[in-house]
């Protein structure tokens, strides 16, 4: 296979040399490769159909995929259909495989359609493969009778014949009629032009904002140092343990190692901050949160 994105003719022509298989021949390698798992069996049933995979992987051309690698996809394909197949149920391989065969398929070009994930669901992959088709034949009707059809009536009719929700239509629609772009294409011919990623809004804080941020921090950092000036030192040390630090302290630890009671630590606490919010009083609301 080649590696530089060019169809390698090689691989078409290998397959159409492949042999062709008899119901019973085929019959016979499918249950080799269910029951006992014989290899050869699965190389020769899937070498055997590769040209079908080819086949249909070639229809989907014309959605820029590199055509190698819409034959890898459909090879998987073929190879999860061997995987699956129940021989016991008298239909052919070929028949079998070609649902997992284009199914792979779709799946690879959905994926690789645009950066933006076009759809999943089976409504979505239904209008991505065929909404283009309907589109063009709903049109070529109604100009055949002499009529026009406007935007919207369109879209109803594609969701009609598709048999998908009208909204399902309008966002495929929207998606299908645009492309990627690079965030640093600029926005005119000019080599001078502003690049398409400074028109984003910036969502981290602005300049104006830190400086303004710090400046409050500075002050309630400053009112909090006077306030504890008000209190005694065993004050300002459950003040300290109980609210400065990462980990706040829980009563009993510190009463446990100043030789007082949980109860009476959480007096102290209340008056310290008494006193606190006393020195306080008119200063700013974010400061009282802080006895919260």
């Amino acid at each position: 296979m080649a590696l530089d994105g060019t169809y390698d003719q090689s691989l078409s022509r290998r397959a159409m040399q492949a042999e062709l298989l008899d119901a019973e021949t085929e019959l016979k390698l499918a249950y080799a490769w269910r029951d006992h798992r014989d290899e050869k069996a699965l190389h020769r049933l899937v070498t055997a159909y590769m040209r079908l995979a080819i086949s249909m992987a070639s229809k989907f051309k014309r959605y820029g995929a590199p055509m190698n690698d819409l034959i890898q996809e459909a090879g998987l394909g073929l190879m999860k259909a061997a995987d699956k197949f129940d021989p016991d149920r008298g239909v052919r391989f070929s028949t079998y495989a070609v649902w997992w065969i284009k199914a792979s398929i779709q799946d690879y070009v959905m994926r690789n359609w645009s950066m933006v994930r076009t759809g999943s669901t089976s409504s979505q992959k239904s209008l991505f493969f065929n909404m283009r088709r309907v589109q063009a034949r709903l049109e070529r009707e109604a100009a055949s009778v002499g009529e026009e059809l406007d935007g919207h009536q369109l879209r109803q009719m594609i969701a009609t014949e598709v048999g998908v929700p009208l909204h399902d239509v309008e966002m495929m629609e929207g998606r299908l009629s645009g492309s990627d772009y690079s965030l640093n294409a600029t926005q005119s011919t000019e080599d001078e032009g502003r690049e398409w990623i400074e028109t984003l809004e910036d969502d981290s804080e602005q300049a104006a904002e830190l400086v303004e941020h710090d400046h409050d921090i500075d002050t309630l950092r400053g009112w909090l140092v006077s306030a504890m000036t008000q209190l005694n030192e065993r004050e300002r040390f459950i003040v300290k343990e109980r609210k400065l630090r990462d980990e706040p302290r829980t009563l009993e630890s510190l009463g446990n190692e100043l030789g007082l009671s949980k109860e009476r630590v959480r007096q102290l606490e209340a008056a310290a901050f008494g006193k606190m919010r006393k020195s306080l009083e008119g200063q700013s609301r974010e400061v009282f949160e802080f006895f919260g």
